[in-house]
């Protein structure tokens, strides 16, 4: 199995000039992540999803909607993760999808992913 980077394809350091502000990876984390083995690339994404989100005001990359981004989860997060980690983060820098999109994208993903019979 392939696990996806969690480059956003904005990459900035932060003022400490140790962690990227659009990944939220360490220097390390983002320098060894071709290197590195399935567990560790899986720690890094524990640890990025465990991270307390600022709530924000966004805009749906598809319908263009308005939504709240990083609220409303049921462990404090936002909403979106408490779905199905089935979707990779977008490499071109487009945002967040608001429920229904994100909605629509999984049902579309689970259907590709069903063996064919």
């Amino acid at each position: 199995m392939t696990i996806p980077s969690p480059c956003r394809g904005v990459c900035r350091l932060d003022d400490t000039r140790q962690y990227c502000t659009g990944c939220h990876r360490t220097i390390d984390e983002v320098a060894g992540w071709l290197d590195f083995s399935n567990e560790q690339k899986e720690s890094v994404w524990a640890r990025l999803l465990s991270r307390p989100l600022q709530a924000e005001e966004k805009w749906c990359s598809v319908c263009a909607n308005q939504f709240q981004c990083g609220t409303g989860g049921k462990n404090g997060g936002c909403w979106c993760q408490d779905l199905p980690n089935i979707m990779s983060l977008s490499l071109d820098a487009s945002d967040c999808l608001c429920a229904d999109c994100l909605a629509k994208e999984l049902k579309i993903k689970a259907q590709l992913a069903k063996p064919a019979r």
